[in-house]
């Protein structure tokens, strides 16, 4: 069984403004990987990783080493959904030989998260940026922190509300639930309005 815990940041106007400049440099390092991606049908995260790592931390030096590691894994992540999944228009089982449509990072696209790049210990939230870490005062319920408990954390979100706010989403599983390197796809195909498809005419 998966859970899913919200928390609004209230980030000061200095820390939105890091925020977003991690965000919009995290959009943009998925765009240099996405062509990668499209002319090498590969979206393995091990593969795309030794081919494209080096590259990235050379064009994105302020991103930081796991911060890339992140984007990979980002990017990875929505080329399953619309190179892999049966209900995608660009499923490769159907769509061929052709070539692959090319997948678009707006800059609002959640940024991913690692215990390298955040932490929270004792109600003290520690997040990476471009100019180092930030830091906010977090008081959880007893029944969401019992989650980081009891629970296999899996996945760690940011993204911006359409009111600019920031969350942060954090993805839980049952301790007894297999280990996947990928989350798993969904019985429905419906890709988020931060990512756009463009095939070629």
């Amino acid at each position: 069984m998966n859970f899913l815990l919200r928390i609004p940041l209230q980030t000061s106007e200095e820390q939105a403004a890091r925020l977003l400049a991690l965000q919009v440099a995290f959009a943009q390092a998925c765009n240099v990987l996405s062509p990668t991606v499209r002319e090498t049908r590969c979206w393995n995260r091990v593969a795309l990783h030794h081919m494209a790592y080096r590259t990235l931390r050379e064009k994105f030096p302020a991103l930081g080493s796991q911060m890339v590691c992140n984007v990979i894994y980002s990017v990875c992540r929505a080329s399953r959904l619309v190179y892999q999944h049966p209900a995608s228009p660009f499923f490769v089982g159907k769509w061929g030989d052709r070539p692959l449509p090319l997948l678009r990072f707006q800059n609002d696209c959640p940024v991913y998260f690692d215990r390298h790049t955040l932490s929270l210990k004792d109600g003290l939230l520690s997040m990476y940026t471009l100019d180092g870490r930030i830091r906010f005062q977090l008081t959880l319920r007893e029944d969401d922190a019992a989650l980081f408990r009891e629970k296999r954390l899996r996945e760690i979100v940011l993204v911006r509300r359409v009111s600019g706010e920031f969350e942060l989403s954090f993805g839980f599983s049952d301790q007894s639930a297999v280990s996947d390197d990928e989350p798993a796809l969904s019985t429905e195909v419906d890709w988020p309005e931060y990512l756009k498809v463009e095939a070629q005419a």
